[in-house]
């Protein structure tokens, strides 16, 4: 079971209990506007999503994790990295609407760059952000990350970043 700790964050492999949270998350159209296909329909979609990650984790030696609030034990998203349709190491990161603002996503994404780069041994993550999804991008340019064109994804354009190992 991976778990890494930040000042504020733990991120760490989803369990069983933590299906009730995401699900809350993964449903909020305000949330998932632009990830993915957008909101799940239903808990069965949610579920769905944790064992793909869980999969993948046991596959790849990481995956999505969930992000955990360290002063609340609240469990506020997902962070982590995945493996991209073209063999790439993409990072990406989904927070509650409550956890906006606070530097959350900037935080949780770091922490996944150190393991990208120390323990993965990877030499370049990528991150794919919707268009129109200014927030994320900041947050991405925040860690050094470069645009680099765009790539068709989830059936619309989203912004290709681009972060080499320094």
């Amino acid at each position: 079971m991976t778990e890494i700790a930040t000042e504020r964050l733990l991120l760490r492999s989803f369990t069983a209990e933590d299906l009730a949270a995401m699900h809350v998350i993964y449903s909020d159209p305000d949330v998932m506007r632009h990830v993915g296909y957008g909101p799940v329909r239903g808990m069965a979609e949610s579920a769905q999503m944790l064992r793909a990650y869980a999969d993948h984790e046991r596959r790849h030696g990481f995956s999505f994790w969930a992000v955990v609030e360290r002063a609340t034990g609240a469990v506020i998203g997902d962070a982590g990295l995945y493996t991209s349709g073209a063999g790439e190491i993409e990072l990406g990161y989904t927070l509650a609407r409550d956890a906006w603002g606070k530097g959350y996503a900037t935080e949780a994404a770091r922490a996944c760059l150190d393991v990208a780069f120390g323990s993965l041994g990877a030499d370049e993550v990528i991150a794919l952000a919707d268009l129109p999804n200014a927030a994320s991008h900041h947050v991405l340019e925040k860690l050094g990350f470069v645009r680099d064109g765009t790539r068709r994804a989830f059936g619309r354009e989203h912004a290709l970043f681009r972060l080499r190992r320094a």
